[in-house]
């Protein structure tokens, strides 16, 4: 029974080896990946490896070295986005302005919705399209939303009512998308997986 019992243990502990070697290699083959998109300067498809490499076995040293490589990748992107997103966009509405309709009910209008950004700052407008006059709803200070260190969104903001908006620009740059992927409250976060809401913004001339 003895024998039998440490043979049990004697497969289990190969398996667990088995497995954390696999583990490994696979890490090792994301981070090296990581790395290669780094030398290109790509470094959106980088902080996607770092992330999946730092996840896999946090606590060794491919996993450490990859968790300071996505932060400070995420540094990198958020300036980066923040230079192409300053100025003035306009809201076109919550589809994409060739979508069914949209076109035609954003050209119907009253008033449009203004978004400036403007150093770390987001400021709300309304403006009469005929008087163009121009009112201030609300501005916000840019706030990263952060809550997991290891992960690859660099682009998500949390707004002062708690909803969190992940941001991205078209290969344009003219064209800015809005998608809200969670809302935090007391309770804590609740992300979002269906009928997001979304908001789409063009730059304004």
């Amino acid at each position: 029974m003895k024998n039998y019992l440490l043979i049990v243990l004697m497969l289990l502990s190969i398996g667990i080896k088995a497995q954390n070697d696999s583990k490994i290699i696979f890490q090792k083959n994301k981070y090296d990946l990581a790395v290669s998109y780094l030398k290109k300067s790509d470094f959106v498809n980088a902080l996607d490896q770092f992330s999946i490499a730092s996840r896999i076995k946090p606590e060794n040293e491919i996993g450490q070295e990859s968790l300071k490589k996505v932060d400070t990748l995420k540094e990198i992107l958020r300036k980066d986005i923040l230079e192409k997103v300053n100025g003035t966009w306009l809201f076109t509405g919550d589809k994409p302005i060739w979508a069914v309709n949209v076109e035609h009910e954003f050209k119907e209008k009253k008033i449009d919705k203004l978004v400036e950004v403007s150093g770390n700052q987001i400021s709300f407008y309304e403006q009469n399209r005929k008087t163009k006059e121009k009112k201030l709803i609300k501005t916000e200070d840019i706030v990263y939303y952060n809550s997991d260190p290891s992960d690859a969104l660099y682009s998500a903001i949390i707004l002062s009512n708690g909803t969190i908006w992940n941001c991205t620009l078209d290969e344009t740059k003219s064209m800015l998308r809005a998608i809200n992927i969670a809302k935090k409250s007391e309770k804590g976060v609740k992300k979002i997986y269906e009928n997001n809401n979304e908001a789409f913004y063009k730059k304004a001339l």
